[in-house]
């Protein structure tokens, strides 16, 4: 049952990837870019990993895809969503990434499987990552939050400083 949710799941991921890459309609595509990282929360939740599946449709498929709708719309006022045209040069690298993929994908598609150790009990659960982010990982986690502290109150100070 887990493999065939898995190979479900790896389907629609690639045609949403694929849309993404292909569709010509910007807000076609950030829809699209959206959808497929739920795909990538569900291999969250198929790794036994909630947490992080949550994270990945709150933050990602949530905030940030709602971010791009806008920026999109913003940029593309006339709806047209027409983009530019496709070169050769462009045409030619795509086929080529295609194949580099396929080729660094062979192994897998053949039927390799890993021998990988049992996953420890508690991964990817809030409690986990509660521990690791405040033992092993605090003062990174603490300097992000400086740094994103001063970046606030730099855009508070250049927003204000405009409107005086």
């Amino acid at each position: 049952m887990t493999q065939a949710l898995f190979y479900l799941t790896a389907f629609v991921a690639v045609m949403t990837a694929a849309v993404v890459i292909l569709h010509r309609n910007p807000v076609v595509e950030s829809l699209a870019l959206a959808l497929h990282l739920c795909t990538i929360a569900f291999f969250f939740v198929l790794l036994s990993a909630p947490f992080a599946a949550i994270i990945q449709i709150i933050l990602y498929a949530g905030a940030i895809m709602v971010l791009f709708l806008f920026v999109v719309m913003l940029l593309d006022p006339g709806g047209e969503g027409k983009a530019g045209k496709v070169g050769r040069g462009q045409l030619y690298a795509t086929i080529l990434g295609a194949f580099a993929l396929l080729a660094a994908l062979f192994p897998i598609l053949v039927g390799y499987e890993p021998s990988l150790p049992p996953t420890p009990a508690g991964y990817g659960g809030v409690e986990s990552i509660g521990t690791l982010l405040f033992t092993d990982y605090l003062f990174p986690f603490e300097a992000a939050s400086i740094l994103l502290l001063a970046a606030m109150i730099g855009a508070l100070y250049l927003a204000k400083r405009e409107i005086d």
